[in-house]
C-alpha cells in the first residue's frame, strides 16, 4: 500500500479498480501534493489510505506539518472527521491529533470552527484509538484561551470527564491534560464542580504513570482554589491520598505539588481541623522543616501562609508550634526558600502568641535577610518586620538591638517600592519610642527619606510620610529634614488623591509646624493654601489635614492675625512677630525681611514685636530709631522666640504657665536698668540737642542696614519695648489680683501710647502724624512698637497682648473694622466665688485702653458694642 523511502515525501501505492471500463491500476506518488489531492476523492479505501499516509509524513516534524498546511490538507481533512466510514474517520482523527500541535494549525482550525466534529469523536461508541487522538487534538488547543472557550461552548468538559476512567492511559493523560488548561478558566472550574470531576480526578493519584499522577495534583492544585471544591476533596478523602503522597519517598517528584494543593485546602478550617486531628499537619511540618528540596520547603511555607490568613487556623498552627519550623525554614540557602518562610512570618505574626515567640526567635535571622543581595528577600523580610513590631514594642526593640535600624535605613533606596514601604512601616513602628527615635535620626533618615518622599508609587507615598510623622518630633530632625530639601515633596503629597497619602501627609505637615520656623517654611511652600483647599472639600479633607491647618496659625502667629483678625490666649506673641495688617484668603503674606528691604510707602506701617537686642541703647529715643538694623548674636538669627506648642485656652484669665520670657526678663534686671535708665536720661535732654540729633538720623543708614547686606539678616532690635516688658515684669507681674494686674497693663499700656483719651477729643488725636514720622525716620514701613508714643486702638491693643503674653496674662487679640482692635480677658465671676456647685463659666470682658484706661466691659453689653465701634 505504500513504502517509505529515505528523505522523499510519502506516497501511496494505490490500486483502482473500475466496475466497466478499467482493470486494476496501481499508482505510485512520491509527492505530498498529490495524496493531499486524494482527500477529495469519494472512495473510502482511496480516502483511508491517503489519511493514513499523510499521518506518517506529519510525524516527522513540525516543517512537514507546515507543508501540509501549505497545500491546503487542513480543510479536506476537516470534512473526513464525520465520514461515515470509521477507518476514513479514526485516520482523519490521528492527522489532527497530530497536527494540532502546530500554532498555526490551531489558527486555521479555530477559524474553521472543528471542535463540534473533535468533540463528537469522544463518544463512548467510538475506538479507543479515536479517543486518544481526539483528546490529543483538545489537549493541544486548549492551551490557547480562544479554543478553551470554543471547547467549553460545545459541551467539551463531560465526555473528557468520562474519558478519564478509560482503560487506555494515553486517553487519561490527555483528557486530564485538556482539563488542567480548561480549568485555568473560572467559569469552568464552576462547570467542573457541578459535573462532580474531583473523585475521578483524585482516582488518577493511583495511576502507575507519573504524568498523569503530575497532571492531576495541577489540576487539583487549580480547581481547589474555589471553596466548594475543597469540600468535595475533603469529602472524598483527598487529604489522606495526598498526605501518603508526602510519606512515599519514592513519589518524591510529585511532593511540590501535592503541597500546592494541600496549601489551598488548608485555607478551610474544617480541612485544617481534620488534619490536625488525623494527624497529619505535624507530618506535613516535620516534612517541610526536614526536606532538602528547596521547593518542597518553598511551597510548604506557601502553604502554611496560606492558611493562616484565618484566624482560627492561625491559632490551630500556633499550638502545633509552627513558628520553629518557619524559623528553620529562613536559614535555608534558598532564596525561594527564604520569602516563603518570610511571608508565612508574616501572616503568622497576626497571632499575639506568635509575635511573642518571633521575639526571641525570629527577628535576628529576619534583620540578616535584610542584607541579602536579592531584592526580594529583602522585601519579604522587611514585610515580616513590619508585621511583627506594629503595635509591639518589644520587637521593636529586638529589631534595633539586632542592628537592624542600619539596613532598613539602606532599603529606603531600593528599586522595590514594597521594600521601600515594608521598611518605612518598621522605622516608623520603631521611632514610637524615644531612644529608637534617637538612634534612627542619627543615621541621616531625613536624607534617605526624600526618595520616597517623590516616589510616584501611593503606598510608598503614605508610608514615607508616616515615617515623617514619627520621627520630626524634634526641632533638630526637622531641620534636618527642611536642610535635605525634604518639605517641598512633603507639601505636594498634601495634593494627593489618594486618602490615605493625604492624611499621612497632613499628619507630617502637622508635626513638622511645631515650631514658627518650620510654620512659616511651609507657609510659603504652600502648605497652608492647598490644606485650606482640601479642608473645603467634604469627601478630601480629614481629622489630620484640619489638626494640620490650625497648627500652622498657630505657630505663625503674624499670619494667623492677618488671615482671621484673631489670636486667643494660647497664641502667644513671641519676637519676630509682625502685624501687616488685614490680607484676604489666597494672599501670600510678605516675609518680615521683604518689608524691611522695602521703602516706605503710603500703605500702614507694619508693627513689629521684637524684645530682644543686641546693641547698648543710644542715649534718646531719637537716638534709638535711627540706630535699629541689623544685629547678630553667636551666628544666629536673634529676632524669633523658641517654639511654642499649641495651648488650650485657659478659662480662669491667666496661662497655664508663667512665660518664660518673663522670667528671663526677670534674671537680666542689670541689663534692663541700663536700658531704663538711658531712655530716661534720652527723656530729659535739651530740645536743641534732639534737632541736632534729628538731623544726624536723616543721615543715618536706614533699617535695612546700608553696606551689609551680605550678612544675615536679622530683624530691627526695640529698646523701648524691652524696657517695657522689664517693668512690666518687675511692677505687673508680682500682683497676685488677675483683675488688678490686667487694670494695671492697660494703664501701663496707655500711658505709654499718649495716654487717656476722651471720646471727643479722638478726631484730634493726630496719631497718623506721629506714625508717618518714624515711617520716613527708619526709611521703612516697619515700625517697631516701642518707638510709637502715640498709638490708637490697634497699636494699643497688640502691646497689651505682647506685654501680657510676656507676663502671663491670658488675653486674646481681635481685629475689628476700619483699624479697631480690642483685647478681650476672662474673669471669674467674684459674686459667685465661695458658693457651693459648680463653677460658673468664666465672663469675658473687653478691656479698655483708650478712654478710661484699666477700665473692663462686659461683652455684649452697650459700653463693649461702643466701644468696638468707635
Amino acid at each position: 500500500i505504500g513504502r517509505q523511502r529515505e528523505k522523499e515525501n510519502s506516497y501511496v501505492n494505490l490500486t483502482l479498480f473500475s466496475t466497466f471500463q478499467f482493470d486494476p491500476l496501481t499508482i505510485e506518488s512520491k509527492k505530498a501534493a498529490t495524496v493531499v489531492l486524494m482527500l477529495n476523492s469519494p472512495e473510502e479505501e482511496i480516502l483511508a489510505k491517503a489519511c493514513e499516509a499523510i499521518y506518517r509524513f506529519a510525524l516527522k516534524g513540525e516543517e512537514n506539518k507546515a507543508t501540509l498546511l501549505e497545500l491546503g490538507a487542513v480543510e479536506p481533512l476537516t470534512k473526513l472527521l464525520t465520514h461515515e466510514d470509521k477507518i476514513v474517520r479514526r485516520n482523519a482523527t490521528m492527522i489532527f491529533g497530530i497536527l494540532a500541535s502546530n500554532n498555526d494549525v490551531k489558527k486555521l482550525l479555530r477559524e474553521l470552527d472543528v471542535m463540534n466534529s473533535v468533540i463528537a469523536q469522544l463518544a463512548p461508541e467510538e475506538e479507543v484509538v479515536i479517543h486518544e487522538f481526539a483528546s490529543l487534538c483538545l489537549a493541544n488547543m486548549s492551551a490557547e484561551y480562544t479554543s478553551k472557550v470554543q471547547i467549553f461552548e460545545h459541551g467539551g468538559l463531560e465526555p473528557l470527564i468520562r474519558l478519564l476512567a478509560s482503560p487506555d492511559p494515553d486517553v487519561k493523560k490527555n483528557s486530564i491534560e485538556c482539563i488542567y488548561n480548561l480549568a485555568q478558566d473560572f467559569q469552568c472550574r464552576a462547570t467542573l464542580q457541578e459535573l462532580n470531576a474531583v473523585p475521578p480526578i483524585l482516582d488518577l493519584l493511583k495511576s502507575e504513570y507519573p504524568v498523569i499522577q503530575l497532571l492531576a495534583l495541577k489540576t487539583l492544585s487549580v480547581i481547589t482554589n474555589d471553596k466548594e471544591a475543597r469540600t468535595m476533596l475533603r469529602d472524598n478523602q483527598g487529604m489522606d491520598h495526598l498526605i501518603k503522597i508526602l510519606e512515599t519517598k519514592e513519589l518524591n517528584d510529585l511532593h511540590i505539588e501535592a503541597l500546592s494543593v494541600i496549601a489551598n485546602c488548608l485555607e478551610d478550617m474544617d480541612t485544617l481541623a481534620l488534619i490536625q486531628q488525623t494527624g497529619g499537619l505535624k507530618k506535613l511540618l516535620s516534612f517541610a522543616e526536614n526536606s532538602t528540596i528547596p521547593d518542597i520547603q518553598k511551597n510548604a511555607a506557601k502553604a502554611i501562609t496560606k492558611a493562616a490568613s484565618d484566624p482560627e487556623n492561625r491559632k490551630l498552627f500556633h499550638e502545633q508550634e509552627v513558628e520553629k519550623c518557619l524559623v528553620a525554614l529562613l536559614g535555608s540557602e534558598n532564596d525561594g526558600t527564604k520569602i516563603a518562610a518570610s511571608q508565612a512570618i508574616s501572616a503568622m505574626s497576626e497571632n499575639s502568641g506568635s509575635k511573642e515567640f518571633f521575639n526571641n526567635q525570629g527577628i535576628p535571622q529576619l534583620i540578616q535577610s535584610l542584607r541579602s543581595d536579592s531584592e526580594e528577600v529583602r522585601e519579604a523580610a522587611a514585610l515580616a518586620l513590619a508585621n511583627l513590631t506594629t503595635c509591639n514594642t518589644a520587637n521593636a526593640n529586638a529589631a534595633a538591638e539586632a542592628d537592624g535600624i542600619e539596613p532598613l535605613i539602606n532599603i529606603l533606596s531600593s528599586k522595590r517600592d514594597g521594600a521601600i514601604a515594608n521598611a518605612a512601616t518598621v522605622l516608623a513602628n520603631m521611632a514610637m519610642q524615644e531612644p529608637l527615635r534617637v538612634n534612627i535620626q542619627s543615621h541621616d533618615v531625613m536624607h534617605a527619606l526624600i526618595s520616597p518622599l517623590r516616589s510616584a508609587n501611593t503606598v510608598v507615598q503614605s508610608k514615607a510620610a508616616l515615617m515623617v510623622a514619627a520621627t520630626a518630633c524634634d526641632v533638630e530632625a526637622r531641620t534636618e529634614l527642611r536642610n535635605s530639601g525634604g518639605l517641598e515633596p512633603l507639601v505636594e503629597l498634601l495634593r494627593s488623591k489618594n486618602d490615605e497619602v493625604r492624611r499621612h501627609a497632613s499628619w507630617a505637615v502637622m508635626v513638622c509646624a511645631s515650631d514658627e520656623l518650620m510654620a512659616v517654611e511651609l507657609c510659603r511652600l504652600g502648605a497652608l493654601d492647598i490644606l485650606e483647599e482640601v479642608n473645603l472639600s467634604v469627601s478630601r479633607k480629614n481629622k489630620f489635614s484640619e489638626a494640620a491647618y490650625h497648627k500652622l496659625l498657630n505657630n505663625y502667629v503674624s499670619l494667623k492675625y492677618s488671615l482671621t483678625g484673631y489670636l486667643s490666649s494660647s497664641n502667644i506673641i513671641s519676637d519676630g512677630f509682625y502685624d501687616y495688617g488685614r490680607i484676604n484668603p489666597g494672599t501670600k503674606l510678605m516675609p518680615l525681611k521683604d518689608l524691611c528691604l522695602q521703602e516706605p510707602t503710603d500703605l500702614r506701617a507694619v508693627l513689629l514685636v521684637n524684645s530682644k537686642s543686641d546693641v547698648s541703647p543710644p542715649p534718646s529715643m531719637e537716638d534709638k530709631s535711627s540706630d535699629i538694623g541689623y544685629g547678630r548674636k553667636n551666628g544666629i538669627f536673634t529676632g524669633f522666640g523658641s517654639p511654642t506648642e499649641d495651648k488650650s485656652e485657659p478659662t480662669s484669665g491667666r496661662n497655664t504657665a508663667v512665660s518664660k520670657s518673663a522670667t528671663k526678663e526677670k534674671g537680666s534686671s542689670s541689663k534692663a536698668q541700663q536700658l531704663s535708665s538711658s531712655y530716661l536720661k534720652g527723656r530729659g535732654k535739651k530740645e536743641e540737642e534732639k534737632v541736632k540729633e534729628e538731623e544726624e538720623v536723616a543721615v543715618a543708614p536706614k533699617l535695612t542696614g546700608e553696606g551689609s547686606l551680605d550678612k544675615e539678616w536679622y530683624p530691627p532690635s526695640d529698646p523701648d519695648f524691652c524696657v517695657y516688658v522689664y517693668e512690666v515684669t518687675k511692677s505687673i507681674f508680682p500682683i497676685t489680683n488677675i483683675k488688678e494686674q490686667i487694670e494695671a497693663l492697660a494703664k501701663y499700656v496707655a500711658e505709654k501710647m499718649g495716654g487717656k483719651v476722651s471720646k471727643e477729643k479722638l478726631p484730634d488725636f493726630s496719631w497718623e502724624l506721629h506714625i508717618s514720622e518714624l515711617k520716613f525716620q527708619l526709611k521703612s514701613n516697619v515700625v517697631p512698637i516701642g518707638l510709637i508714643k502715640k498709638g490708637i486702638f490697634y497699636h494699643r491693643a497688640l502691646l497689651f497682648k505682647a506685654l501680657a503674653d510676656k507676663i502671663g496674662i491670658g488675653c486674646s487679640l481681635v481685629r475689628g473694622e476700619y483699624g479697631r482692635a480690642w483685647n478681650e480677658v476672662k474673669l471669674m465671676n467674684e459674686s459667685r466665688k465661695g458658693l457651693i456647685g459648680a463653677f460658673p463659666p468664666p465672663e469675658v470682658y473687653i478691656v479698655d485702653l483708650m478712654f478710661h484706661p484699666g477700665g473692663l466691659m462686659k461683652l455684649k453689653s452697650k459700653e463693649a458694642d461702643l466701644y468696638r465701634y468707635l
